[in-house]
């Protein structure tokens, strides 16, 4: 068993410096105190440390291979408690970060940069992943805290705190001007070629769900992996996309496309930052979710 751990810091000390004066006054502790300390280590193990010299006390053979093994564990404690110093005043550190493109895009990009301009040197990790994989990383450990789109299955362990509203759309090019400024009932979904996102995502099981409620049953022509690419594709008259509103705000706004308007309102989601009840946050963690205005996760 390793003795008291105080006696191998004043040995540590003593021997550096070569004196029992100059450990003492390093430690702020008296003299009698640093003899007393060197006395008890020598005992424990049943052997000299120290000789007297001509100037101070020098290291016996025992001693010497001691202090190499002492030196390289204390300067290792001073080196990780110069970390934890670093760390603590935000010069370095970590945070691991899940979102999707929508979210990271239209939500979580701002404040990164914020966050990268005060603390540069704290490096950021972001998942990429949509919603139910984020959940899946923040269950696993893997990041500090997630950005995703309602819906989502919420357990016991994980918190949601809701930061945004979005809203889902149906755009169209000009090939559907016939349907522009036109009332229209959601199962007249059903003859027109539909873009939707890829069925592992979020969004698309939030729409199949909400149109299968109101009895129609989408066969999309297209499913593709991001809304940018929705959006490309409805600009290209290749069928009518469902997308979140702001991937489509340019070009509504441009003309280029146009909203298709339905006698029922599709309710709104939000954007919500989760975190794990079981999950301990590093400073860094912390900080950049303050900044996001999230309290206490």
């Amino acid at each position: 068993m390793v003795a008291n751990l105080e006696y191998f810091k004043v040995f540590y000390y003593t021997a550096k410096l070569g004196s029992v004066t100059g450990a003492a006054n390093e430690l702020s502790i008296s003299q009698p105190a640093v003899s007393q300390s060197l006395k008890q280590l020598e005992r424990i193990l049943g052997v000299p440390l120290f000789r007297r010299a001509s100037k101070g006390i020098r290291l016996t053979g025992e001693g010497a291979v001691l202090y190499a093994y002492v030196e390289k564990g204390y300067e290792q404690i001073e080196q990780g408690v110069e970390k934890v110093r670093q760390m603590r005043n935000l010069d370095i550190g970590e945070v691991h970060i899940g979102a999707s493109d929508m979210t990271l895009r239209f939500y979580l990009l701002p404040f990164l940069e914020e966050f990268h301009e005060r603390f540069p040197g704290i490096k950021v990790t972001v998942s990429n992943a949509p919603t139910p994989g984020t959940l899946k990383l923040l269950r696993e450990g893997k990041i500090d805290f997630g950005v995703v789109s309602t819906p989502f299955g919420q357990d016991g362990d994980i918190r949601a705190e809701a930061v945004r509203e979005i809203e889902d759309v149906f755009v169209a090019g000009r090939r559907f001007i016939s349907y522009k400024n036109k009332m229209l009932d959601f199962q007249e979904l059903e003859q027109l070629p539909m873009i939707f996102l890829e069925k592992n995502t979020s969004t698309r099981n939030y729409m199949d769900t909400y149109l299968e409620g109101n009895g129609v049953t989408l066969r999309p022509e297209f499913e593709l992996a991001n809304s940018d690419m929705i959006v490309q594709f409805a600009l290209r008259n290749l069928g009518i996309g469902c997308v979140v509103r702001d991937f489509a705000m340019q070009d509504l706004e441009s003309g280029k496309l146009f909203e298709l308007m339905f006698n029922k309102m599709i309710p709104k989601r939000q954007f919500c930052v989760v975190t794990s009840s079981k999950a301990s946050y590093s400073v860094a963690a912390e900080k950049l979710l303050g900044i996001m205005g999230i309290r206490n996760p």
